[in-house]
């Protein structure tokens, strides 16, 4: 299964390398395409005043420098199509956010690179309309139908993420998954599903106790992998803690996965 793991945002190079040690025996495991995630800018924070990230020529050293020390695929997200040509030169997946998931002009420019793409599935979208922006990038990519198969081998990922529900919430339809699997393979975000958008003084809170409970379902319904926010010490995070995962509970929780995979 594929896995994309660490912390939200590139808080420090010191942390960012005691992080990413801690994940290392996810890439030495042969069941696991790992994949090191973590953002340098948070361009939709909910406050002009939250922290952001370090910006793009020092994010991407610091990614570079993670990815020649410890080997690990890198994963991170771009807001704007300026961007795409930079972060493409370090990563080897680039992630569309789920607001942006429908801006033809971002997905065109990352599908013209040579890096996989992970497209988060918006908030306001059902899972079937999640096949128009995975055609803008097959399209570009000189493919013409999504397929599960034609979407893997032009490297294409769909991530589910849960869809609004009320104001300051939302909930996980699991019937998405099998539906986006139609026409592409399937990540799991079960963090950000947990999220509780602009619910806390201004900042995204969360339930971080439901991320293990997501997981598990979305295991047995079946998708391709898995992506977790981690961090030693969610409670000081400074961007997305209240639903991540401690570092300290990861392996539990993946290895229960693995269970779960192997009897379906």
């Amino acid at each position: 299964m594929q896995l994309l793991a660490g912390p939200c945002v590139i808080e420090s190079e010191e942390n960012i390398f005691k992080i990413a040690k801690e994940l290392e025996k996810y890439h030495k495991d042969s069941d696991i395409e790992f994949y090191f995630k973590a953002s340098f800018d948070k361009a939709n924070r909910t406050s002009l005043h939250s922290y952001r990230g370090p910006g793009l020529q020092e994010g991407l050293r610091i990614l570079q420098k993670v990815k020649d020390e410890f080997g690990y695929q890198i994963v991170t997200d771009v807001h704007e199509t300026y961007q795409v040509e930079a972060v493409s030169q370090v990563v080897d997946m680039l992630q569309i956010p789920a607001f942006l998931c429908r801006q033809t002009d971002l997905l065109v420019a990352c599908a013209k690179t040579s890096c996989k793409i992970n497209i988060k599935k918006g908030q306001f979208l059902s899972g079937d309309a999640m096949r128009y922006p995975a055609l803008k990038v097959l399209e570009t990519r000189g493919c013409d139908k999504a397929t599960y198969e034609n979407s893997k081998e032009h490297g294409l990922f769909l991530c589910e993420r849960g869809n609004t529900f009320g104001y300051g919430n939302l909930v996980v339809d699991m019937r998405n998954l099998p539906i986006m699997r139609e026409f592409a393979p399937v990540i799991f975000d079960a963090t950000h599903s947990v999220q509780m958008p602009t619910a806390k003084d201004g900042k995204t809170g969360g339930d971080s106790k439901m991320v293990p409970y997501l997981a598990r379902a979305a295991a047995a319904v079946g998708v391709d992998g898995f992506f977790f926010e981690t961090h030693f010490d969610p409670s000081v995070a400074l961007s997305d803690g209240p639903n991540m995962i401690k570092l300290n509970e990861l392996e539990t929780l993946i290895e229960t996965i693995k269970q779960i995979q192997e009897i379906i």
